[in-house]
């Protein structure tokens, strides 16, 4: 930090900076609960409240926030830096204290990359220019290689690397594998098991599919669309919902662009029969 804060065009001191730690609480609702809370919005808000006691966090903590992310026991990689821009007066509470804070390019680099061994996870952040600080070790620098593709029978996705797949460039080998095929796929999602048969034919692809979901969570199935709604109430369909951080994308066989439809349909309902999904699970027809 000491280094690449030297050759910022305004210099940055160690002494300007505050290391933060965030580890997933999975049952916590108002914390970051898994990756697919790793988006900018959901860290920004997580981070910028703080308690509003100056022994749990700095009353002035300085300009740059850099935030690391539990990547194991003591593993943690960078997510990122914030610039704070100071306390925002009027929206303390009497428990809390929110703070300004915007993105900065300040180890930009680094992102994703750097890992370092965080010596205590229980002290979840320190000054930069600790002694506690310097004695942290740095694991890795990481490449960010493409990811290659497993095959057809090897393909097993969270739905936050579902998104990741359709988008990142990392998985190049796996969109191109994926929109050539059509095919049936299998959702489960781990929160209860249930599973559900759909299968991507015609000039959509298992790719084009896909894309649906990564997009709003359940690709317009009736079935998971009710699940969604039920996980936050029953009635409550005004609500956007995040059910499906629990799927589970995996395929159960492909087919050649030039498969004929009955072919495709065929298939699918064998599956649903084979796996029961319309009796226990998520199927409708």
């Amino acid at each position: 930090m000491a280094g690449v804060g030297a050759e910022q065009e305004q210099p940055v001191s160690l002494s300007d900076v505050h290391v933060i730690r965030h580890s997933f609480r999975p049952n916590d609702e108002t914390a970051l609960r898994g990756p697919e809370d790793l988006a900018l919005d959901k860290v920004l808000r997580y981070t910028r409240e703080q308690d509003i006691s100056p022994r749990r966090f700095p009353a002035d903590p300085p300009r740059f926030w850099v935030i690391f992310i539990a990547d194991g026991k003591n593993r943690s990689r960078l997510w990122g830096t914030f610039e704070n821009h100071g306390e925002v007066a009027g929206e303390r509470t009497a428990s809390c204290r929110y703070f300004g804070l915007t993105v900065s390019d300040f180890l930009s680099p680094l992102r994703d990359r750097l890992v370092i061994d965080w010596d205590n996870p229980r002290s979840w952040h320190r000054s930069g220019s600790s002694a506690s600080t310097a004695r942290m070790q740095v694991v890795e620098i990481a490449d960010r290689d493409k990811v290659p593709f497993p095959g057809f029978d090897g393909v097993l996705l969270s739905y936050h690397l579902l998104q990741e797949m359709v988008e990142d460039r990392r998985y190049a080998d796996w969109q191109a594998a994926l929109s050539e095929v059509q095919g049936i796929y299998l959702i489960t999602d781990s929160s209860n098991g249930k599973q559900y048969v759909g299968k991507a034919d015609g000039s959509e692809r298992i790719l084009g599919r896909w894309q649906t979901y990564a997009r709003d969570g359940h690709g317009g199935n009736v079935a998971l669309r009710e699940l969604a709604y039920e996980s936050v109430g029953a009635g409550n369909q005004s609500v956007r919902t995040d059910h499906a951080r629990h799927f589970v994308f995996s395929l159960l066989r492909v087919f050649g662009p030039s498969t004929p439809s009955f072919e495709v349909n065929a298939a699918e309902s064998h599956y649903k029969a084979a796996l029961m999904t319309r009796k226990f699970g998520l199927n409708r027809n």
